[in-house]
């Protein structure tokens, strides 16, 4: 399901381009910034769930406060794409299991996003809508004290995306912005000092991502 969601963006994505690649010319007639740069704080906000096996119980992951930097390509005034970089540390815990709650340490989640936008210009006040998939690593684990190590594997999702652009001037930009992006991963938890076992997980992540900050176009 993950694989045919990736393909069905990444095709989505494709024809965006194309499309709009055939009004690039008389795009640039225009007057508009085909480069724009925003730097967001975010709260990173994980709609997890989990099924473990052999011990049960669920997942519980921390919010994550963290800056985030977007990058985006206008192909004309309402088309755009939007590369979105931000990494954030969370915290995890396994709960409800067999063996009470289990304190997994933390892991870093590095998800670089591509979404393909639609902004309702007109006004000060600039709407946009957006969604591309998403690519997540995990790095910098630290297991906690009862497991011996975790492995978590690499994930392809997607992301669905809104905001609001409010303009200073022809510079500078006001925004805010909500993304949820569907990601999961399946954790191999090797427990053998402390439970005498290796437990295997598969983890559904799911986080809400809002933000709030400032951009400029170029």
């Amino acid at each position: 399901m993950k694989r045919t969601l990736f393909f069905v963006m990444v095709a989505f994505l494709a024809v965006c381009t194309l499309t709009t690649a055939q009004d690039t010319n008389g795009a640039m007639a225009d007057d508009f910034s085909k480069w724009q740069f925003r730097l967001r704080g975010i709260a990173v906000s994980p709609d997890e769930s989990a099924t473990i096996e052999a011990i049960g119980g669920d997942a519980d992951i921390s919010t994550a406060f963290v800056p985030e930097l977007d990058i985006t390509y206008f192909f004309n005034e309402n088309w755009s794409l939007e590369l979105i970089l931000a990494t954030a540390k969370h915290d995890v815990e396994a709960v409800g299991t067999s063996q009470g709650d289990l304190d997994l340490g933390h892991v870093w989640l590095l998800p670089p996003t591509l979404t393909a936008q639609y902004h309702f210009t007109g006004g000060d006040l600039v709407p946009y809508l957006g969604a591309g998939p998403n690519l997540t690593l995990f790095y910098g684990v630290d297991e906690g004290p009862v497991a011996d190590d975790i492995d978590y594997d690499t994930s392809i999702g997607f992301a669905l995306q809104g905001g609001l652009d409010y303009m200073l001037n022809d510079k500078w930009f006001l925004n805010v912005d909500l993304k949820k992006l569907f990601l999961s991963t399946d954790a191999t938890i090797n427990a053998t000092s402390a439970l005498g076992a290796t437990v295997g997980a598969e983890v559904d992540i799911n986080p809400w991502i809002f933000g709030f900050g400032v951009g400029v176009k170029l």
